[in-house]
C-alpha cells in the first residue's frame, strides 16, 4: 500500500480492511478514501455481536456519522487536518467492459466495478485495498491496481527478535560465575556485537564450558538460568529452559512462544500455570475459533458445545499430558480435577472470555497467530493488577482468512514488545513430540 507517493491517490476501500481495522482511515495521509455503498451494506451485517470484527464494523459507522452531510455522498468530507477526503459512493450500473464476466449481484463485484469506474474517469490513480487475495487477482485482471492492507505489518519477518542466542567464546569468568552465589555477573563483562536486550536469554560457551542465562536490564546483571521442571513437566532442551523461565517469571508480565507444532509451547505455558497457580485467582486457557472455510461456526451441526469442541480438543489433549504423568490417586492429578470443577482453570474459545476483567489471572491465549494486532491489543489492555498473558502459536501456520505471516498479532506483538522490561519471548525451533512429528513438520 504505497501511500507515500508524492502524488495523490484514491484509495477504494473493501469491508475486510475495516472489519481489520476501524481506524484505517486514518491511516492514507494526504490521499482520498472511497467507500462503495456495497461496503456499508456489509458493515450493516456485523454491527451486532461482540467479536472483533462487530467492534470495529460499529466503531467505524460512528466515524462516518460523525463526518455525515450531503458531501459524504458527493465531493466527500475532510477526514482530519492533514488527510485527504472520504466519500461514499453509490452503485453504478455494471461498465460494459466488464458486464461478460463481472456479476452484478456479488458486493465484491459491485466493489470492483465501483474502483474500475473511478479509474476511467479519475485523473489520479485508483488503489483497490482488500485482504482479499482472490480480490486483489481479479482487480488486477482487469487493470485496477490492487493491494493489500499493510500499515500495521510486520516489515521483515526474517528479523523478527528469536527471544535467545548463542554466545560463543564467552568470557570463562563469565561462565564460572554462572556457577557461585550469587550465581551472577555484571554484563559490562561480556562484549556481543549487539546490545543485550532486557529479558534475553542465552546460551554461553567458552571450550567445554557451558551456561544458560538472561539479561537482567533492571540491574544490568548476567544471571544464571536454572532447569526448572513444572507440574511434572522437565524441559528437554535449551530453549524449552528458557520458556519456562519467562513463564514462571513474576516480573515478566508478558510472554511470547512461538514454533511450530510439536516444540511444546501450550504444553510449557500450562505446565507453568498449574506450577505458578498459587499466586493467581484463576487460569484461563482459550483459544481464536477460526471458522471453517471462513464460514460462521453455526454453519456447523449440533449444539454450542458439539460446535466448539473440535476447536477446544488440543487444550485438553495438553492438559491430558500433564494429568496422565500421575496415577489417579495422586493429589496433582486430583488437583487438576477440582481446578477445572471449580472454575479456577478455564479452558474455553477466546470469545468468551471477551468483555470479562482480567485481574490476577494466568491468561494463556493459544494459536494467537490468528488474532488481528487489534485483537491482540484488545486483550492486553484488558489486563488488571496481577495478571500474566502468555501468546503461543506458529507464526507461519495461519488459518485465518484474511491474515498472514506478516499481518497476524502475534508478529506484530513480538516486533513492537521487544526491548519492554516485562516482557520475553522465546523462539522454540526443536519439536520434542517425536522424531515421526519432527521429520513430518520438516519434510512435507
Amino acid at each position: 500500500m504505497g501511500i507515500h507517493n508524492r502524488h495523490k491517490k484514491i484509495f477504494v476501500l473493501d469491508t475486510n480492511v475495516i472489519l481489520h481495522d476501524s481506524a484505517c482511515i486514518y491511516k492514507f495521509e494526504e490521499n482520498d478514501i472511497v467507500v462503495p455503498i456495497a461496503v456499508l451494506e456489509e458493515l450493516d451485517r456485523f454491527k451486532k455481536g461482540n467479536e472483533s470484527i462487530n467492534f470495529h464494523a460499529r466503531e467505524f459507522t460512528r466515524a462516518l456519522d460523525s463526518l455525515s452531510g450531503n458531501k459524504l455522498f458527493e465531493d466527500g468530507i475532510r477526514i482530519a487536518e492533514g488527510l485527504g477526503k472520504i466519500t461514499i459512493k453509490m452503485d453504478q450500473p455494471i461498465h460494459p467492459s466488464l458486464s461478460h464476466f463481472v456479476p452484478s449481484s456479488l458486493a465484491d463485484h459491485r466493489i470492483l466495478n465501483t474502483a474500475y469506474q473511478l479509474a476511467i474517469t479519475s485523473n489520479k490513480k485508483v488503489v483497490l485495498v482488500t485482504k482479499d487475495v482472490n480480490l486483489r487477482m481479479k482487480a488486477k485482471a482487469i487493470g485496477i491496481y490492487a493491494d493489500d492492507y499493510t500499515s500495521d505489518h510486520v516489515k521483515d519477518i526474517s528479523a523478527l527478535y528469536h527471544g535467545h542466542r548463542i554466545i560463543e567464546n564467552a568470557p570463562s569468568k563469565l561462565i564460572d560465575n554462572m556457577y557461585k552465589t550469587p550465581f551472577a555477573c555484571d554484563a559490562s563483562i561480556l562484549e556481543v556485537e549487539n546490545s543485550l536486550l532486557p529479558n534475553e536469554y542465552m546460551i554461553l560457551k567458552n571450550e567445554k564450558k557451558s551456561a544458560l542465562a538472561i539479561f537482567d536490564a533492571e540491574t544490568n546483571l548476567i544471571k544464571r538460568v536454572d532447569k526448572l521442571s513444572a507440574y511434572g513437566i522437565v524441559p528437554r532442551n535449551a530453549e524449552q529452559c528458557f520458556a519456562l523461565h519467562a513463564l514462571m517469571n513474576n516480573s515478566i508480565q508478558l510472554v511470547s512462544l512461538t514454533g511450530k507444532a510439536g516444540t511444546g509451547k501450550t504444553l510449557l505455558a500450562l505446565a507453568a500455570a498449574l506450577e505458578c497457580k498459587k499466586n493467581y485467582h484463576q487460569i484461563h486457557l482459550a483459544r481464536p475459533i477460526v471458522p471453517l472455510s471462513n464460514k460462521d461456526i453455526g454453519f456447523l451441526p449440533g449444539d454450542i458445545q458439539s460446535k466448539l469442541a473440535p476447536y477446544m480438543l488440543p487444550l485438553y489433549d495438553n492438559l491430558g499430558v500433564i494429568q496422565n504423568q500421575f496415577s489417579e490417586n495422586d493429589k496433582r492429578y486430583k488437583k487438576i480435577k477440582e481446578m477445572l470443577d471449580e472454575e479456577q482453570l478455564i479452558i474455553s474459545p477466546l470469545s468468551y472470555i471477551r468483555g470479562r476483567s482480567l485481574v490476577n489471572i494466568y491468561f494463556i491465549v493459544d494459536e494467537s497467530q490468528n488474532l488481528t494486532p487489534h485483537e491482540v491489543k484488545t486483550i492486553i489492555t484488558r489486563a488488571g493488577a496481577g495478571t500474566k498473558i502468555v501468546f503461543t502459536g506458529d507464526v507461519f501456520q495461519i488459518d485465518h482468512p484474511y491474515l498472514n505471516t506478516h499481518s497476524n498479532g502475534l508478529s506484530y506483538l513480538i516486533e513492537k514488545m521487544t526491548g519492554q522490561h516485562i516482557y520475553a519471548h522465546i523462539n522454540l525451533k526443536r519439536g520434542e513430540r517425536s522424531k515421526l512429528a519432527e521429520l513430518a513438520s520438516d519434510l512435507l
